[in-house]
């Protein structure tokens, strides 16, 4: 089986990140990667349309009861009618995680990424944690400050 990167982001979200995860799910796409993402609008549409632009495969793993509202970029669209709790099987789904931009479902989902341990968790302008400090905490997720970055740190 191929490798799988959740790309995960606000649905309400700036044009910089709308640009991010385009390319990101693009550079994803040349490099034979899945994509999982929450397969609604906002950044998730654009990582779609940025792996359908090159052809790759990208599922949408939606939180309500249908597949009506879901992006016409997706590959496939897994309807959960789990809410929120989707989050929790997008980046269980996943052999690394991007996060590009910020909103509180995407700080839950770096959360529940960084809990499994065992995987790459990667933030593009969006999310940093800090301690008490204000210094980043050691095990927080990596910073990006480019798709490509995000990518090749992602990939490994």
């Amino acid at each position: 089986m191929g490798i799988q990167v959740a790309v995960c982001g606000p649905r309400h979200c700036t044009e910089t990140d709308r640009t991010d995860a385009y390319e990101v799910g693009r550079l994803l796409a040349l490099a034979g990667v899945t994509v999982v993402c929450g397969g609604g609008i906002g950044v998730m549409a654009a990582v779609a349309s940025g792996v359908r632009a090159e052809n790759g495969v990208v599922i949408g793993v939606r939180p309500g009861d249908t597949a009506d509202d879901a992006s016409p970029d997706l590959s496939a669209v897994i309807v959960t009618n789990l809410g929120e709790a989707r989050n929790a099987v997008i980046v269980w789904s996943a052999d690394a995680v991007i996060s590009v931009g910020g909103s509180w479902g995407t700080l839950s989902e770096i959360a529940l990424a960084k809990r499994r341990g065992d995987v790459p968790v990667i933030s593009l302008g969006g999310w940093s944690v800090l301690d008490r400090d204000g210094r980043p905490v050691p095990d927080g997720p990596t910073v990006a400050d480019t798709a490509r970055d995000a990518v090749r740190l992602a990939l490994g």
